[in-house]
């Protein structure tokens, strides 16, 4: 797995070592409207979910990938300005919400990196490869197998996670509805076969309190966790790792949001620390939270900022701090934007109403 570089100068570095709870109206007041750098190009129906492959020869060529969530659906594929890039853009897919990225799968005898997709419509999971975009398993894998719920089949969000230890490759799956009894999300270990790869089911874990849905789904590959929204109620977090159990440990972003909790997107400053960002879907804008924690409880994420942008109802997002480019020396930022677009951030445009809201 291509880890995100390690920078973190001088006043982020201040940021990370005495975080204080503030309530969404301290934080809020002397917030200005960030604005983007570039708009990708327009979808052909409803922009969802983005994903950044950093490519490892050449970042400055790296790719983003997001969804258009139709029955007519499609994978778009874009450059570092948000150009459409034709030759790459998957179609024909039954309803695509949510897509991330993964490093390294041994496919037959060469390790690729790959995207993947979950159609709602026909429970699938849809793998390709990167960056030419080829499908693994043509057609895709269905999961979900023997659920029999209403909706308990709706593929919605979807994360990758590689164990850095075991070198394990895994999948996360949500749906559009699921039990209360901690068995919401299920996670699938990816496994190589003569047909590309296979899936086999590794565990069932995570509370939903049953108010609306999961979709937005994180994985912290460094540190092992696993967030997701609980929309309307808050964030939850739990080990990456299935040996480690199904413990929730903790449940942060409880106050403060208008309404739905979604997109998740963690920027790395180094091996332990840097932020996790919540998108507060209504209200076109992002609280922003202590990744590591806080000295004494590396599970207690307290509020640090809420940073508005121009993006908006962001369903999904993506971050990374990899210098890609001249342009994103210091990361970039994508936000999924209500308009059939994505929308992409220089990292030091958000960055400047943190270090606003800590200096206040």
């Amino acid at each position: 797995m291509l880890k995100n570089s390690i920078f973190c100068f001088t006043a982020l570095a201040i940021l990370s070592g005495c975080q204080q709870s503030q309530t969404s109206e301290e934080v809020i007041q002397d917030t200005e409207v960030v604005k983007p750098i570039f708009i990708t190009d327009t979808l052909k129906h409803d922009s969802d979910d983005p994903a950044i492959w950093i490519n490892p020869t050449d970042p400055s060529k790296s790719l983003i990938i997001g969804t258009d969530k139709d029955i007519d659906g499609a994978l778009y594929v874009f450059n570092l300005e948000g150009k459409t890039i034709d030759s790459l853009v998957v179609r024909n897919l039954k309803r695509p919400n949510n897509v991330d990225v993964g490093y390294g799968f041994q496919v037959g005898d060469q390790k690729v990196d790959f995207a993947v997709t979950g159609e709602r419509f026909t429970s699938k999971l849809r793998f390709y490869s990167l960056p030419d975009m080829k499908e693994i398993v043509e057609g895709g894998i269905e999961i979900y197998l023997g659920e029999t719920g209403e909706e308990y089949r709706d593929l919605m969000g979807v994360a990758v996670y590689h164990n850095p230890t075991s070198g394990k490759h895994y999948v996360i799956a949500g749906r559009k509805n699921g039990p209360t009894d901690g068995t919401y999300l299920w996670q699938y270990e990816m496994i190589s076969s003569p047909e590309g790869l296979k899936l086999e089911l590794v565990r069932k874990f995570g509370q939903y309190s049953g108010k609306k849905e999961i979709e937005a789904i994180a994985v912290d590959h460094q540190l092992g966790y696993i967030y997701y929204s609980d929309e309307g109620v808050g964030v939850r977090k739990y080990y990456a790792d299935p040996e480690k159990g199904n413990e929730e440990l903790a449940l942060f972003a409880q106050e403060g949001f208008t309404q739905d909790h979604e997109g998740i997107s963690i920027y790395q400053l180094d091996e332990k620390t840097g932020y996790i960002l919540v998108s507060d879907q209504e209200v076109n804008q992002f609280h922003v939270f202590p990744r590591e924690g806080n000295s004494s409880n590396p599970h207690q994420h307290e509020l640090i900022t809420i940073i508005k942008t121009s993006s908006l109802s962001s369903d999904g997002s993506e971050v990374t701090s990899v210098p890609l480019n001249e342009t994103f020396k210091k990361g970039l930022f994508v936000a999924m934007s209500d308009d059939k677009t994505f929308q992409l951030y220089r990292w030091e445009d958000l960055a400047g109403d943190i270090l606003k809201s800590k200096n206040n």
